[in-house]
């Protein structure tokens, strides 16, 4: 079986060392390239065996076909899927944080190279992206839907692109838009709650590596689904299932995580 080459981005940081290890156990892949801002690009990166370096444009022509594996931010995403396209590989995204301008850049791109992203690799997470607008349509207007969700005191997005998208899928189910009927924060007298809404709350806090609960409030019961992430190896897993997968698919739109999963 033909190993698939993998460029890690952001290699010295939390994703990047999970990836990083998870990889070295699974013999499908190879550590290609690790990348890295200049100063973090030393001894503890190159113990690894493999290239290092902090500019695509010189590392990608040595790693030809390799899978670029990228947790950073929707800038450097953007810079390097853009670096993708240059040089004819291939990017998994699972970053957060992007503008519907970015978006559109990143369609844009996956247009001319493959590019999988999704704002949450969590298998668990894509199927709760199918179950909740049913439960929504099936439980209607009387069920009050709102949305909670918790992590680590680092992230720097809210609320989590994870939750926006479980948000979406909910508001959509009813026929609504989400920015028309989200609302993010209440204080002070806000009066009764609007029938067509949908709250999204958060909390930050230690290391909690995410959590996410949906509520529908109906006469007489509360419907509760949560998803809880123990680990960021739930996150790598899915990213390194979605590299397996995109090495055999073609340019031509943004893949997700629903085209993943049977």
């Amino acid at each position: 079986m033909q190993q698939i080459s993998l460029v890690i981005m952001g290699a010295a940081g939390r994703m990047g060392s999970t990836l990083i290890r998870l990889a070295k156990t699974d013999p499908a892949f190879r550590l290609a390239a690790l990348m890295e801002r200049p100063e973090l690009t030393g001894q503890l990166l190159q113990a690894e065996g493999c290239l290092t370096g902090s500019d695509l444009d010189q590392i990608l022509p040595q790693v030809k076909g390799a899978v670029i594996i990228d947790f950073t931010s929707p800038e450097g995403s953007l810079a390097t899927a853009a670096a993708a396209v240059r040089h004819g590989n291939t990017q998994v995204i699972g970053t957060t944080g992007f503008t519907p301008t970015q978006k559109a850049e990143l369609e844009a791109l996956a247009a001319q190279t493959p590019i999988f992203w999704a704002p949450n690799m969590s298998v668990g997470v894509n199927v709760l992206l199918k179950i909740l607008p049913l439960a929504a349509r099936l439980l209607g207007d009387q069920y009050d839907m709102e949305l909670l969700e918790i992590h680590h005191n680092k992230k720097k997005d809210a609320p989590s692109g994870t939750a926006l998208r479980l948000a979406e899928t909910m508001a959509e189910a009813r026929g609504w838009d989400l920015p028309g009927v989200a609302c993010y924060h209440r204080e002070g007298i806000t009066g009764e709650r609007p029938q067509k809404q949908l709250g999204m709350q958060t909390l930050r806090g230690g290391d909690v590596t995410g959590i996410h609960t949906a509520y529908f409030f109906g006469p007489g019961e509360r419907i509760e689904i949560t998803h809880q992430a123990h680990s960021r190896d739930n996150f790598a897993q899915g990213a390194l299932q979605a590299a397996k997968w995109l090495s055999v698919q073609k340019a031509g739109q943004l893949w997700g995580m629903q085209d993943m999963l049977p």
